[in-house]
């Protein structure tokens, strides 16, 4: 349920009906001190302030139109005009017996379900995916997951980087590959290092930079031979990627690859409507679009370059056809790009010319959420000692070991086998929740040892807390499908966790709303810390403790461990019933 909103519903009717205007909204937020209540609306003083009253008087005026008496046992003006709002602990315990065994933990499907269209990941394919493209790929694919269980209607777009100049040195770096009697597959085995042998070719070897430019024209213009190279190239690449998301427990498949390439046919006429709305006209020999929307302090428009000199397009073109079908085909709702800072200015500049153009149309929702960077404890962008770029397999690779080294230490009574599946799945969890649980704006410091801590906020003791939860059960020799709980909630660590529990729907509105999955990690490290006080001070299987209170806190135990492994779902980040 959206507690929150059930809320801000209740008061905002209650404003209206105390003459206060309907463009202000009642600001229900979380109480910081429990003598506060559990929520507050602090909408009021802003009211009284536009109103020219006093606020405390508005309260009380708003307080004598609100019926929360199906929810609250008190509410209460505080201060120089917050209502605090104390709710009832049987209204909490009726909620959650409602939703006991609701698989989604009380959240509703939505009932106004939207056509997203998500960019993410969009890997170059003439390179192997590095940590680079692990911010896009995760952040992306978790905020999809949240969106797809609300019940909208998720269309990805991985627009991986297939097409341009480098491609006709590599496949003319192929061709010769095979013509020496190597097969695709062998020669394409390390992308990284064939990448860098075909470059060195071309900045060394005169000839074999006219044939690679050669070989661009006549990729460009349909030439079998070319196209059959690229393909093989395509093919192999995609399979390297595919490697890394299933590894990665990321939900993009082959089928949700729109590549650059896709979108060719669609250039020439992206360049001809921008001339005949008078948007892009020529300068210098290029097709350029200027925008006084975007103008800097001096007031001089920003420069967009929508096509060279020489005829060639660029990102700006490819990106405008790319919203255009989003938009006009996939009938999109919300187009999210999921793209780091860097490219703010692109973006901006290509939201801009595709609305002045009717690219798109005119209610549509167009999204950069940008990210910033993973760094190394140095404090610089995370790199290989020698100071390459760190292919992203390796590193889950390597988070997996150290993961198998921690969990053979603790282990007991688990087989190497099941130590195995477990430290994939712990040393995957860690690398993704430690950047999840980061804001995605800031830039944050990669480090194993606290991402693989089996204490604070990390995907370890989250795991780890979810595996605890589940053992009560066996404990108890109850099987959680069978319980038939009546949750009473009574004591305040019960109090505290049922509230927790039934704040899951706003924290995932929050998360699908402004792109944060971060906001979802703190609440589930939230759930589990307020669990552990909860299972200290109001004990489940001790001798002396009453059937019914037996049965109330198996209950909550069982919501717990339904929540917390749904939200860790939603991330991408895999549970187990023991480790």
């Amino acid at each position: 349920m959206k507690l929150r909103q059930l809320l801000t519903d209740k008061v905002q009717q209650a404003m209206l009906a105390a003459d206060i205007p309907a463009e202000f909204a009642p600001h229900i937020a979380l109480s910081k001190q429990v003598q506060f209540g559990d929520y507050q609306a602090n909408g009021i003083l802003g009211a009284a302030k536009a109103l020219k009253t006093n606020p405390r008087a508005l309260a009380e005026q708003v307080i004598a139109k609100l019926d929360l008496s199906d929810i609250a046992d008190k509410v209460e003006v505080a201060g120089p005009g917050f209502i605090n709002i104390f709710l009832a602990e049987n209204w909490l315990s009726a909620q959650l017996n409602q939703n006991l065994h609701d698989s989604r933990s009380g959240v509703e499907t939505t009932a106004q379900a939207e056509i997203c269209v998500v960019d993410y990941s969009s890997p170059n394919l003439a390179k192997e995916m590095h940590v680079g493209h692990l911010r896009s790929t995760i952040i992306g694919d978790a905020v999809v997951r949240a969106l797809e269980f609300q019940g909208h209607k998720v269309i990805r777009q991985n627009h991986m980087g297939d097409w341009g100049t480098q491609f006709g040195m590599l496949i003319a770096f192929l061709e010769e590959k095979l013509a020496g009697n190597s097969v695709a597959e062998v020669a394409l085995a390390d992308l990284e290092n064939f990448y860098r042998e075909a470059k060195k070719r071309f900045d060394d070897d005169a000839d074999f930079a006219a044939k690679a430019r050669d070989y661009v024209v006549k990729l460009q213009s349909g030439d079998k031979r070319c196209l059959e190279l690229w393909q093989e190239f395509i093919d192999i690449s995609v399979s390297h990627s595919e490697a890394v998301y299933k590894k990665l427990n990321v939900t993009l498949s082959r089928d949700d690859i729109k590549p650059e390439s896709a979108y060719n046919d669609k250039l020439a006429w992206v360049i001809s409507e921008l001339q005949h709305k008078g948007l892009a006209v020529e300068d210098q020999g290029a097709q350029v679009v200027f925008l006084e929307e975007l103008a800097n302090k001096d007031g001089e428009p920003s420069v967009a370059i929508v096509q060279k000199s020489g005829g060639g397009y660029l990102y700006a073109t490819t990106d405008l056809a790319a919203l255009e079908y989003r938009s006009q085909t996939l009938n999109a709702d919300r187009c999210l790009y999921f793209i780091d800072a860097r490219q703010s200015l692109h973006m901006q500049q290509v939201f801009t010319i595709a609305r002045k153009a009717g690219f798109v149309k005119p209610d549509i929702s167009l999204e950069h959420h940008a990210f910033g960077t993973m760094m190394g404890e140095d404090g610089k962008p995370f790199k290989t000692r020698s100071g390459d770029t760190v292919k992203l397999t390796e590193l889950l690779d390597e988070s997996v070991a150290r993961a198998q080294a921690l969990i053979a230490e603790r282990a007991v009574d688990i087989s190497e086998q099941e130590q195995t599946q477990i430290a994939r799945k712990v040393g995957i969890g860690a690398v993704k929740f430690a950047d999840l649980s980061k804001h995605r704006t800031s830039d944050y410091i990669f480090s194993w040892k606290t991402m693989l801590s089996f204490e604070g906020a990390t995907a370890p003791y989250l795991q780890y807390a979810y595996t605890r939860v589940r053992s009560i059960f066996a404990k108890a020799g109850i099987t959680p499908d069978a319980l038939t709980a009546q949750i009473q909630v009574a004591q305040p660590q019960e109090r505290a966790l049922a509230i927790k529990l039934l704040q899951f729907e706003d924290i995932l509105e929050q998360v699908t709303k402004e792109a944060h999955p971060h906001v979802l990690c703190a609440y589930l490290y939230e759930l589990a810390s307020l669990f552990m006080s909860f299972y200290e001070a109001c004990p489940i299987l001790k001798s002396d403790v009453t059937d019914a209170d037996k049965q109330s806190r198996l209950g909550l135990s069982l919501w717990t461990s339904q929540t917390l492994q749904l939200g860790l779902d939603v991330l991408g980040i895999e549970t187990m019933e023991r480790m």
